[in-house]
């Protein structure tokens, strides 16, 4: 795999594992910079036919606290709304690059995870949070809408209702709340998070990614589909399923009483 050098990531694989880091400890991996580009990039790198399932995290006690104040405030002074647009459409990439990517992206939610941070998380496939984890589109707070396609997925993950609560008052949500909207997948204890996130990777892993791969075209595409291309897709990934090696594979290991090995072809 190509290797690139990264100011504010971490980007590395173990065996069909890939791994995104946000790499700013000290600012809760608020986006600064190259950073919102290098994401992208990151993504890139690991949407490879050997990578069979992400994950996404922040590093030190936080996921990511959003947009960077500071330099939010230097555009502002300086009246620089084309720098600030290219700020929205390299978000708007990231989590195009995610919903694009054949195998599923996990966000393990360590910590507070805000703004742009927020909607990082809500456009991986799976977010499984600590314990510690907070969320907020805080982005009113600060004079601002949602971004990082916020909106969208809110609205789909919680209700029309609840996503406009929370993006209008800006207010931050506990994990346990998180997890009775909707928010999150799941909630675990913080010191069990990396071995939870593990287990979930590894259960990933062994599925067959040709299978993965229509479930989550199938589901995202969905709402937008009528009911009856929603069937004509289900046929289509379907056979093509059947004709895969994998097919042939999980049909032989079922009758014969062992474990599956996909190779997703």
């Amino acid at each position: 795999m190509k290797r690139m050098a990264y100011d504010h990531i971490l980007v590395g694989r173990d065996g069909p594992i890939g791994r995104l880091t946000l790499n700013r400890p000290d600012k809760l991996n608020a986006f600064a910079g190259r950073m919102r580009d290098e994401i992208k990039e990151g993504l890139q790198e690991l949407d490879s036919p050997e990578i069979r399932a992400v994950v996404v995290t922040g590093a030190g006690r936080g996921f990511c606290s959003g947009a960077d104040v500071v330099y939010l405030k230097q555009l502002l002074d300086d009246g620089d709304t084309a720098g600030f647009t290219k700020l929205l459409e390299a978000g708007r990439d990231v989590v195009t690059q995610i919903r694009a990517m054949k195998a599923p992206v996990v966000a393990a939610i360590n910590g507070p995870a805000a703004g742009g941070g927020c909607n990082l998380a809500l456009g991986c496939d799976i977010r499984i949070a600590s314990d510690r984890a907070t969320f907020g589109q805080t982005f009113t707070r600060i004079g601002l809408a949602p971004d990082w396609g916020g909106i969208h997925f809110l609205s789909r993950l919680v209700g029309e209702a609840k996503a406009m609560e929370l993006m209008m008052t800006g207010a931050m949500v506990d994990a346990a709340e998180a997890l009775r909207i909707g928010l999150v997948n799941r909630v675990v204890p913080h010191d069990t998070l990396d071995s939870e996130v593990e287990a979930l990777l590894a259960m990933l892993v062994s599925r067959p990614p040709l299978s993965l791969r229509a479930i989550k075209q199938g589901v995202y595409a969905s709402g937008d589909r009528t009911f009856a291309e929603n069937l004509k897709f289900e046929i289509d990934a379907q056979v093509e399923c059947f004709a895969s090696q994998d097919a042939r594979e999980g049909v032989a290991a079922f009758l014969e009483k062992r474990s599956p090995e996909f190779t997703g072809v």
